[in-house]
């Protein structure tokens, strides 16, 4: 039998899986977090210019000083009695506490000090720790389309970043657990640094189209498809996995998949698809919603069994 041929169970051998997963959570990740899309944290006329958020553990505000102004980010707890500054407001470019007034800028107070932010125009990262020893200047990200049409979307599990990342090293499900969006998959090349599959999406009913999809690691929170033949060649779709919250006794992890799809296309019309966008962008985030609905569910059964003892194959 042609090893392309071999049912789907066979393929999907849990020891490879384990071995590509333990790979790409041994690579360095330069002490970056996605939190969100670019656009949730754009100021509106009348709307906030500060949002919290929540990144392995730590509690971190985002502010703009000025509505046109880069993000900058720091510890959510004021450094006088600890209020929550992503209740504060922005004024005069400056972070106001909302208990006493210290304002905050960017050059820190005492041992306060701002974190980096990078907005890479789809997605925003932090770095919490960035004395740490693997930090970088900027995130590791994958190369990207120089135009598309995006869609981010967020999905909180409880499982922690590994079993997200092990759902995406694992595509022999993609039929059998999504069988409204794949006619057919056949694993290609499984190779050591990438995956490459060849897949039908289906477009409209029994309708489908033919890719070659590559799957790489960038980093070891983030897993990347890119399309590397056929219709929509160069599109790419990241996923990133954010612990929010670790495990403790009583209190189970969980984590946030964080997913930007950038379609691209060679083709003429591209460029009015393009002006389309707001019509397009609830399309792609209603598509990989509906594929993380359950993904999740799968990331989430694969903590639970690990944290029963139970192994895969046995």
């Amino acid at each position: 039998m042609n090893p392309d041929d071999r049912p789907d169970w066979v393929q999907a051998n849990p020891a490879a899986i384990e071995a590509s997963l333990r790979r790409a959570l041994a690579k360095p990740s330069g002490g970056w977090f996605v939190v969100g899309a670019s656009r949730t944290y754009r100021s509106r006329r009348h709307g906030p210019c500060r949002w919290s958020v929540t990144v392995d553990g730590s509690d971190l505000v985002l502010w703009r000083p000025t509505p046109e102004g880069d993000l900058l980010g720091g510890p959510a707890a004021c450094p006088h009695l600890g209020a929550d500054l992503s209740t504060g407001q922005v004024v005069d470019g400056c972070l106001v506490c909302p208990w006493h007034g210290l304002r905050l800028t960017a050059a820190g107070h005492g041992h306060w000090r701002t974190v980096p932010v990078h907005d890479d125009g789809v997605l925003v990262w932090v770095q919490p720790d960035p004395t740490a020893a693997d930090a970088t200047p900027a995130p590791i990200i994958a190369p990207r389309p120089d135009e598309y049409l995006s869609g981010v979307i967020r999905r909180d599990a409880t499982c922690e970043v590994a079993d997200v990342i092990a759902n995406r090293l694992d595509p022999w499900h993609g039929v059998h657990l999504h069988p409204y969006a794949f006619g057919r998959l056949r694993v290609v090349d499984p190779g050591e640094d990438h995956i490459d599959l060849r897949v039908s999406y289906r477009v409209v009913g029994s309708v489908t189209v033919d890719v070659t999809a590559r799957f790489h690691v960038p980093e070891p929170r983030t897993i990347v498809m890119t399309i590397v033949d056929g219709e929509g060649i160069g599109s790419v779709v990241e996923t990133h996995a954010t612990p929010l919250v670790r495990a403790a006794p009583g209190r189970p992890p969980r984590t946030a998949v964080i997913e930007a799809t950038m379609a691209t296309s060679d083709r003429p019309g591209f460029v009015h698809a393009r002006r389309g966008a707001a019509v397009a962008r609830p399309l792609i985030r209603w598509a990989a919603n509906r594929l993380w609905a359950d993904d999740a569910a799968y990331a989430e059964r694969r903590y639970a069994l690990r944290m029963s003892g139970w192994k895969p194959g046995s």
